[in-house]
């Protein structure tokens, strides 16, 4: 049996597949399994172990776009796929999927897309309070896959050999010793309604960092914000490693103590190790965005609580003061971090 997946993006709702895939080739352990992914989500799935191909799909637009999605269709076609499931369910996944020509292609109930599907399961258009990973598993059950567990289903990316030993040299070099407690915060969301106040990042990096001299906060943030980063080195002391690629984020935090961060991509790829997270939400839910993880591995989600607002499309801040990110003071997500790091006190769980 030959099985296509697609998910093009985002980092995030990416991580979240992994575990159907780990499902998957659980239950169709002989299948051949193929990812299709846009370049900049591909690093999350490029090393997992479950996967035997994967297939990048560079986005273009206008009719070079169309061009290239019809000859990548071909391509598809050509591979003979039994199943094709869309965990993505726009536009540019549901066409890839069609011209696959799986004669099984499972995706969402989507206006004037769900012909291009042999099986469609109901995605309501409210956002509930239930988590990505369910909604995305939710394309499991026609092919006789039970529910997910979260003690057992975890999200997954791997982590390089080489990749880690280069992240340990950088961070080396940066100042961090032996003994060290590393703290990694990600200060930047691609979205701009994920986005806690810098000034915020900055207190609570000076508070961690004046209780313990053993601390050293590793600031992170995507190639979009360095400024941001950079304001926040500079101002709290922080160590100045540089940029991380997702593969190169993923080796750091398997090495830190804590890592620190709104709901976005590099939120779920901490999630993937057992590192405690401090995950700061605004206009997102824990119950639907929280790092899918066991139980047992620790965890504070910080959010403002229930407000008229909450959550949103993220289109239009309707009270104009982004109030659900700046309410969660600095002082809470030192509370939570100090309360995160008493479970390791001495160093990065590895």
């Amino acid at each position: 049996m030959r099985i296509l997946l697609v998910r093009l993006r985002e980092i995030g709702d990416v991580v979240f597949t992994t575990p159907a895939v780990r499902a998957l080739r659980l239950h169709f352990p002989d299948a051949r399994l193929a990812y299709l992914v846009e370049p900049a989500a591909a690093p999350i799935v490029e090393h997992n172990p479950h996967i035997d191909d994967l297939i990048v799909a560079p986005r273009m637009r206008g009719i070079g776009g169309l061009r290239a999605d019809i000859g990548l269709g071909r391509r598809l076609r050509a591979a003979r796929f039994d199943v094709a499931i869309d965990f993505h369910g726009g536009p540019r996944a549901s066409l890839l999927t069609w011209l696959s020509g799986a004669p099984r292609r499972l995706g969402y109930e989507v206006a004037g897309r769900s012909w291009m599907y042999t099986e469609r399961v109901a995605r309501p258009r409210e956002l509930r309070r239930r988590h990505s990973v369910e909604n995305q598993w939710d394309l499991l059950a026609p092919l006789g896959i039970a529910a997910a567990d979260r003690s057992r289903d975890a999200v997954e990316m791997t982590v390089e050999a080489a990749v880690a030993a280069n992240v340990d040299e950088r961070i080396a070099r940066a100042g961090v010793a032996g003994g060290d407690v590393i703290i990694v915060m990600h200060v930047s969301a691609g979205n701009p309604f994920r986005r806690w106040p810098l000034d915020h990042f900055i207190a609570v990096a000076r508070g961690l960092a004046a209780r313990d001299s053993r601390r050293r906060i590793v600031v992170t943030s995507g190639p979009s914000e360095r400024e941001a980063a950079a304001r926040v080195i500079g101002a709290s002391g922080a160590l100045a490693c540089g940029e991380f690629s997702l593969a190169e984020l993923r080796a750091l935090v398997e090495r830190a103590a804590l890592y620190i961060g709104g709901d976005s991509g590099p939120l779920h790829i901490a999630a993937t190790s057992r590192v405690p997270i401090v995950a700061l939400f605004g206009p997102t839910l824990p119950e639907r965005s929280a790092p899918w993880r066991d139980a047992r591995i620790p965890i504070a989600s910080i959010d403002a609580g229930a407000l008229p607002c909450r959550p949103c499309d993220q289109r239009v801040c309707a009270p104009g003061d982004f109030r659900c990110l700046t309410m969660i003071g600095p002082e809470q997500v030192v509370e939570a971090a100090e309360r995160m790091l008493a479970l390791f006190p001495t160093a990065g769980p590895g």
